[in-house]
């Protein structure tokens, strides 16, 4: 019998179990700035500003970033954080932080996990 490689929607834990992963993804809306999603990134996630600053072109354009995929548990510390992180103080209108939803990686028909 031929071994199961992990994939984009799996990973292999110690025990030869592939284990499910999810996509945290942040979503767009107009209270907050490029700026705001550059520094948050860099802040929560360590990214660099250039990848950063991708992430918030993706999101202005397109209305969704997956800005880590994982396991359940760490995606979902993940949108934790997002929901934390306050609101854009460079713009008035901003009421609290962004929004963010888990999902599984496999694209499944189950949807988002709202926020």
């Amino acid at each position: 019998m031929p071994a199961t490689l992990p994939n984009e929607t799996t990973e292999q834990s110690t025990e030869g179990v592939l284990t499910p992963l999810y996509h945290c993804v942040l979503l767009d809306d107009d209270e907050h700035s490029y700026d705001y999603v550059v520094e948050m990134l860099q802040s929560l996630f360590l990214f660099s500003k250039e990848q950063a600053f991708r992430h918030a072109v993706e999101v202005d354009s397109t209305g969704r970033t997956i800005i880590l995929t994982a396991e359940l548990p760490l995606a979902n510390f993940a949108k934790e954080q997002i929901h934390g992180y306050g609101k854009d103080w460079r713009i008035p209108k901003s009421a609290g932080s962004m929004s963010a939803i888990i999902e599984p990686a496999a694209g499944s028909d189950r949807g988002g996990q709202a926020c």
